[in-house]
C-alpha cells in the first residue's frame, strides 16, 4: 500500500509541489526518507517518530520508506514534517487517503506532537492555489500570513492530534478568518520638513519617488544626505495588497519574518562592509539579498564609494531587469528586485572639494582615484545625480514650525503624478522609471522642438544612448507632476542638469 500526501517547498521566490509518498513492507522497523532532501529533512525520522508516539498513537511497525518527488529537486526546510507523519499513519491504516486528497499540509513537528511555524507560509499557500489545491493546512501561528493568499481555505493547525482527529471526523477545526484588518504604513520620522534648506535636492527626492528614479546624493560630510534618503522612503505611497504580500513573502523566506505582516516600505541600509553574497542574494541556500528585501521600497547605499567594486558591479543588471537570478550547481533561484537605489557619496576621499568654507586637502591624483571607484555603467543607471551643498549655519537655528506642510505637498503631487502614469501605461506597478526604451519612443514621444534640443545637448555632453533615454523618462516625470501632456524644452533642461555631478 502506497500512501500520499501532498505538500511544497520553496525553490527561489517561487514554490514546487512535492508529492510525499509512503510506502511499508515487511522487514525490520525503520524509517527511510529519500528524494535528495538536506539534513534537516533526514533528521524528520526522529521528529516525527517521537511526536507520533507522544500523541498517544501508535507507529507502524515495518519497514516504510518515505520519497519526496519529484526526486531529482533539491529540498530544503522542515515544513515537510507534518506530510510525511500523515504518510506514515495512511501506510498504518489509522487515516483513509480520502481524507488527505485535494488537501496540502506544510509544518514542523516538535517532539510532544506541537506543530511549529515555519518560514515559507506564502509560498506554500500560491502553490496550493495554483494547482487548483482548494484547502491548506498550516501551523497556527502562520495562518494569517498564509491568509494573505485568497481563494483557498486556510485551516490552523496547533498539534499533531488535533489534526489526526479533524481528518477522522471526530474534531473540528474551523478554517482560519482573519479578524485582523491591514493598517497603512506609518510615515516616517524623517520628513521633508524636517530638512533645513536644500530645496534642489528636496525637488529631484521628489523626482525620483515620482517616477521611480535612482538618486545619488553627493557633498559634504553632515550636508543632510542620509536625512534626504530617510525623508524619500517616506514619501513612498503604501504598500499595495499584491506588494504586502511580495513584500511579506520574501522577508518569510529569508527568516526575517515568520509570523508577522509587513505593511511599510522596505528601507534597507546594508554597511559597505557587506559581503556581495548578502547583497545579491545567494550562499548555500540561494536566500534573497538585501536588493530583494528591498523589494517595492528603498536601497539605501550610504558613503557608495566605500563599497568593494565587485559588490557595486553586481547591481548593474538587477537595476535593469528588477529581478535577480542566483545561478548554483543544483539549479537557478530568481527572486525580484524592484527597488529604489539611492546612494551618497563624498566628492573627495576627504570630503570637501568644493566646499565654501572648509578646503579640499586631496591632491588631484587622489581626486580622481577616489571617483573612479563608480563606474561610468553604473552611473549611467542612476537617473539623477545632486549636489547637496553646506547648509549655512543661520539656517540650522531657524525657527520651524512643525507642521509637515511641504511633506504633504510632496505626497499630493506624488499622488497625482502617479496618477497619471497608471492611466497612461494602464497598470499601477509600471512607472516612469521603468520603461525600456522601446517603450519610452511608444508612451513618450517628443515633439520636433523638444527632440532638436535634446539632440544638441546630447552631442555637446556626449551623452550615452540609455543617459538619452533616461533623460527622456525624467523629463516626462517632471511634466506629470506639472500635469503637463507634453515634454518642452524647460522639463528636459531641467532632466540634463541631473545628469552630471558638480564639485565646484
Amino acid at each position: 500500500m502506497v500512501g500520499r500526501v501532498l505538500s511544497a517547498t520553496p525553490l527561489g521566490f517561487y514554490g514546487q509541489l512535492i508529492e510525499v509518498e509512503g510506502d511499508m513492507s515487511q522487514g525490520l522497523p525503520a524509517l527511510q526518507i529519500v528524494g535528495l532532501g538536506n539534513k534537516a529533512i533526514d533528521e524528520a525520522r526522529d521528529r516525527v517518530r517521537s511526536a507520533i508516539k507522544n500523541s498517544l498513537m501508535d507507529f507502524p511497525k515495518g519497514k516504510i520508506v518515505i520519497n519526496l518527488a519529484p526526486a531529482e529537486l533539491p529540498k530544503d526546510g522542515t515544513q515537510f514534517d507534518l506530510p510525511i507523519a500523515l504518510a506514515i499513519l495512511r501506510l498504518g491504516g489509522y487515516l483513509t487517503q480520502e481524507s488527505l486528497n485535494n488537501a496540502l499540509f506544510a509544518g514542523e513537528l516538535s517532539l510532544d506532537g506541537q506543530i511549529r511555524p515555519i518560514k515559507s507560509a506564502i509560498a506554500i499557500a500560491e502553490t496550493a492555489k495554483a494547482h487548483h489545491i482548494s484547502t491548506v493546512y498550516v501551523p497556527a501561528h502562520n495562518a494569517h500570513q498564509a491568509s494573505l493568499i485568497g481563494g483557498i481555505t486556510v485551516i490552523p493547525v496547533r498539534t499533531l492530534k488535533d489534526l489526526f482527529l479533524h481528518l477522522k471526523g471526530e474534531l473540528k477545526i474551523e478554517p482560519y478568518a482573519p479578524t485582523e484588518t491591514i493598517q497603512d504604513a506609518p510615515v516616517d520620522d524623517v520628513t521633508i520638513d524636517d530638512i533645513y534648506g536644500q530645496e534642489q535636492a528636496k525637488r529631484a527626492v521628489l523626482i525620483a519617488v515620482a517616477g521611480r528614479h535612482n538618486l545619488l546624493l553627493s557633498g559634504t560630510p553632515g550636508s543632510g544626505k542620509t536625512m534626504l534618503a530617510r525623508a524619500l522612503n517616506s514619501l513612498l505611497p503604501p504598500l499595495t495588497d499584491t506588494e504586502i504580500i511580495e513584500v511579506t513573502k520574501l522577508h518569510n523566506l529569508s527568516g526575517n519574518a515568520i509570523e508577522d505582516i509587513i505593511t511599510t516600505r522596505p528601507f534597507r541600509t546594508p554597511h559597505h562592509t557587506a559581503s556581495r553574497t548578502s547583497i545579491v542574494g545567494g550562499g548555500a541556500k540561494a536566500l534573497p539579498g538585501e536588493i530583494s528585501l528591498a523589494h517595492n521600497g528603498t536601497l539605501f547605499l550610504d558613503e557608495l564609494l566605500e563599497y568593494p567594486r565587485t559588490t557595486l558591479e553586481a547591481l548593474r543588471q538587477p537595476l535593469e531587469d528588477r529581478t535577480i537570478v542566483v545561478s548554483r550547481a543544483q539549479g537557478k533561484y530568481q527572486y525580484p528586485a524592484d527597488f529604489l537605489l539611492v546612494g551618497t557619496m563624498n566628492p573627495c576621499p576627504c570630503g570637501y572639494l568644493g566646499d565654501s568654507q572648509k578646503p579640499c586637502t586631496c591632491s588631484a591624483s587622489q581626486i580622481m582615484m577616489y571617483q573612479k571607484r563608480l563606474s561610468g555603467p553604473l552611473l549611467d543607471r542612476i537617473d539623477l545625480t545632486v549636489t547637496v551643498a553646506r547648509v549655512p549655519h543661520e539656517q540650522l537655528f531657524s525657527r520651524k514650525e512643525l507642521s509637515n506642510l511641504q511633506h504633504k505637498q510632496y505626497q499630493n503631487a506624488i499622488a497625482l503624478s502617479q496618477k497619471v502614469q497608471k492611466n497612461r501605461y494602464g497598470r499601477s506597478d509600471k512607472y516612469n522609471g521603468s520603461l525600456s526604451s522601446k517603450n519610452v519612443e511608444k508612451y513618450i514621444p517628443l515633439s520636433d522642438t523638444a527632440r532638436s534640443f535634446l539632440l544638441n545637448a546630447a552631442k555637446k555632453l556626449d551623452l550615452s544612448a540609455r543617459s538619452y533615454f533616461k533623460i527622456i523618462k525624467v523629463a516626462r516625470t517632471i511634466a506629470d507632476l506639472e500635469q503637463s501632456s507634453d515634454i518642452t524644452t524647460t522639463h528636459l533642461a531641467e532632466a540634463l542638469q541631473y545628469r552630471q555631478i558638480t564639485t565646484t
